[in-house]
């Protein structure tokens, strides 16, 4: 039993998970004060009756000496879990093991609560080891050590292994941005680009992690949510750079690990495998029959293998986003052997259904380039297709579809309209409860008898309806167009 008052203890263990908590707040003079004081409260006593209390103080409180904490805050620290390392590691006792051999990051969040009852011997003790291992000066040593480790990751043998915090912080913004719903703070695109730095600046044993990091942001940064070429640049660079690592990877496994396959546990993985500690973190699950063996993970001849894939993909997924891209493949799609359109396709095609989604950007840009060679009859159903398809797209049109569809738009609502409509009925909605009957019997009415009311063929064609149609676009594709700042045409 400790000499301190538990009223005093509850006090100061619910303000040092507080601590805990709020690591990440940097330079609270409040936080500093609270570290600096159970610092020197156990460097004043190293082996007294109290140090379990302070120590595990410390380790409580050890995240926040990651950040940014006030000066020399970190030094005095340091200096005190020493001084009880030194004192207590080699002091005699009967225990076979000790608590601190078991303990692992998760178990943090509980230590606070535990400091009430280890100093009180007529608390309710409700852990599997006894008060006095947790009191045995060899267990207090330990968890020093525990505390020096997560402070300064790797200054310390003989202590569990675990997740640097630095890691730790990177797998929470990059699992919560590949989840879809990134912290507030993240700069998205930096934070991507940082991930290709951190390969291509990458120590050989930890390569493979990094790789599988990027490998986990690629799918994320080729979707379309990023609006920014140079993103993609760096991803390549970096991969092509980590090939020429692995020109004379060879192994001799019949197989290799098989992977994740979802963004937010891929980079998990990775994350662990790029630090020492992670990587203890990951062969204790081995050996515990959790995952595969770490050689089948990290195997040059498999990162080879997942090296190119990512590239294969990166490559392709640029060119498309921002490069030319190809839409020739549509005309077998959308036109028939005569040349005439597919109408019922195209149309079917512009309903607001997901499964539309995979079609709108080339179905689309096809509509917006061959605009300009279709004839009177055509014209109003590719308009109206590059219209509908762009609010079809998800996440939204990319650059190489924008640039596309916004010439053509700018070109119709530039073209002269006269001052007043040529036709007695009004113009056609966008909407596609008129456009799923109205538009294939504008255009084949001999092949699609009118269902009810129809618009007149002058309405369809009309210049002012064409204007207005072009217009309402280019609002919608001037804002995505303002998103690709300083990107050079491919």
């Amino acid at each position: 039993m400790t000499d301190i008052d538990i009223t005093l203890l509850e006090e100061l263990a619910d303000s040092w998970d507080e601590i805990r908590e709020n690591y990440q707040d940097s330079s609270n003079d409040q936080y500093d004060k609270a570290v600096g004081d159970c610092a020197a409260r156990l460097a004043a006593d190293p082996v007294g009756g109290s140090a379990s209390v302070w120590t595990l103080g410390l380790v409580v409180m050890a995240p926040y000496l990651t950040w940014l904490p006030g000066e020399g805050v970190v030094p005095h620290a340091m200096e005190a879990l020493k001084a009880v390392d030194t004192a207590l590691r080699e002091q005699p006792c009967a225990h076979e093991s000790h608590p601190y051999a078991s303990h692992d990051s998760g178990d943090d969040m509980y230590l606070a609560e535990q400091l009430t009852q280890l100093a009180d011997d007529t608390a309710e003790w409700n852990e599997d080891r006894p008060r006095d291992e947790w009191r045995c000066p060899r267990n207090v040593a330990g968890f020093a050590r525990i505390a020096m480790d997560i402070v300064e990751p790797g200054s310390v043998t003989d202590v569990p292994p675990r997740l640097p915090m630095e890691a730790r912080d990177t797998m929470e913004t990059l699992t919560a941005l590949l989840h879809g719903y990134p912290k507030p703070w993240t700069d998205i695109y930096e934070e991507i680009s940082s991930q290709a730095r951190g390969l291509s600046g990458a120590d050989p044993e930890y390569r493979p992690g990094h790789l599988l990091i990027v490998r986990a942001v690629t799918w994320y940064a080729v979707s379309g949510m990023v609006r920014t070429k140079s993103v993609l640049d760096d991803l390549v660079d970096a991969v092509e750079r980590t090939l020429t690592h692995f020109a004379d990877a060879a192994c001799g496994h019949d197989r290799h690990a098989k992977l994740p396959d979802s963004g937010p546990a891929a980079v998990e993985l990775g994350v662990m495998l790029s630090s020492p500690g992670g990587r203890g973190v990951y062969e204790l699950s081995h050996r515990e029959g959790r995952v595969p063996p770490l050689e089948k993970v990290v195997c040059p001849v498999f990162m080879t293998e997942i090296a190119e894939e990512s590239l294969r993909v990166l490559r392709e997924r640029r060119e498309e986003l921002f490069g030319h891209r190809d839409t020739s493949h549509a005309d077998a799609e959308y036109l028939r052997a005569d040349g005439r359109l597919e109408i019922e396709k195209i149309v079917e095609r512009l309903d607001y259904k997901g499964w539309n989604e995979k079609y709108a950007d080339d179905l689309g840009l096809w509509a917006a380039r061959r605009y300009g060679r279709a004839d009177e009859r055509e014209r109003p159903v590719l308009l109206l297709t590059a219209h509908r398809t762009m609010k079809i797209s998800y996440p939204s049109p990319p650059r190489s579809v924008v640039r596309g569809v916004l010439a053509t738009m700018r070109a119709i609502a530039a073209a002269p309209r006269p001052p007043k409509c040529r036709h007695e009925d009004g113009h056609p909605t966008a909407e596609y409860a008129e456009l799923r009957s109205g538009l294939p019997h504008f255009y084949a009415p001999e092949e699609f008898p009118p269902a009810g009311e129809q618009r007149s063929a002058e309405a369809w064609t009309c210049p002012r309806f064409a204007g207005a149609v072009a217009e309402e676009c280019m609002r919608d594709l001037d804002e995505y167009e303002g998103e690709y700042e300083d990107e050079v045409d491919s």
